[in-house]
């Protein structure tokens, strides 16, 4: 587990209510959450506080063993912290024989508006080291991007 923390921001020509929803909606997160060249799967969703999301990531790439193996990154999060329009708070363990990719990583999703819509900035710390901080800055931005795309089609 390292120390390292890894954020990422973008302006989302939405309100905070509107992306708040997405980031509580199962069927939102399989559209947005997945970076490009993976496709989502909830496979458990309890949205509350000390609630639980369990999903899964498949790489389209088949030949990428992923971090769960068979293609896959398969993670379950806690919400830690839910505050409607405001914030999503998830404590993050990741399913994998790796201990590079072994511990809690919490990622924190902050809204704040602003005059072009909302900032929307994810906050990652405890960064598990087998992640390296070029390819999270990739997802992250990619994740951001689809975000906007989701929200901004239905706002």
């Amino acid at each position: 587990m390292s120390g390292r923390t890894d954020s990422a921001s973008r302006i989302i020509a939405a309100e905070p209510p509107r992306i708040y929803a997405a980031l509580i909606d199962p069927e939102a997160m399989v559209e947005w959450r997945p970076p490009t060249g993976m496709r989502g799967e909830v496979l458990g969703f309890d949205p509350r506080p000390g609630g639980t999301l369990r999903m899964a990531l498949h790489y389209e790439d088949r030949s990428v063993p992923g971090k769960s193996g068979d293609g896959s990154d398969v993670f379950e999060s806690r919400f830690v912290a839910l505050d409607p329009g405001r914030r999503v708070t998830e404590a993050i363990d990741f399913s994998s024989n790796d201990p590079a990719f072994s511990g809690t990583m919490t990622m924190t999703t902050s809204l704040v508006s602003s005059d072009a819509g909302t900032e929307v900035t994810i906050t990652c710390t405890g960064v598990p080291t087998g992640i390296s901080p070029e390819d999270h800055a990739i997802g992250l931005a990619s994740t951001l991007d689809n975000l906007a795309l989701y929200c901004e089609a239905r706002s």
